[in-house]
């Protein structure tokens, strides 16, 4: 397993076969991946790139970050390894709103 990239500013029309093809001059793609929105399929405008040895991805790196894909310039990094999300996913309704807190809004009723 090769080293991961962080690919950010990406143009939303970038798909993954374009985001390979750019990064494919600078060493061997093991992947290429565009993040996207779960619930509309859109680009969020970022992805990965995992290169085939470190000395492709330091490479790759150190030629793109700052280059234009798209008309945009994008940002070219190591990817920090990811966070281990922490369980349950969701609940925690205190945001405030209508909804959150209660008291001010129930309380004026009586």
């Amino acid at each position: 397993m090769g080293k991961k990239i962080y690919v950010g500013n990406l143009p939303y029309s970038t798909d993954d076969a374009e985001l390979e093809s750019h990064f494919s001059q600078h060493g061997q793609v093991e992947s290429a991946r565009i993040i996207t929105d779960r619930e509309t399929g859109r680009s969020k405008g970022f992805g990965f790139v995992e290169m085939a040895s470190d000395d492709d991805a330091t490479q790759a790196i150190e030629k793109l970050n700052g280059s234009q894909l798209g008309g945009r310039q994008i940002t070219v990094s190591e990817a920090r390894p990811q966070q281990p999300r922490s369980g349950g996913g969701g609940g925690g309704g205190f945001r405030g709103g209508p909804r959150g807190g209660g008291g001010g809004q129930r309380g004026s009723r009586y």
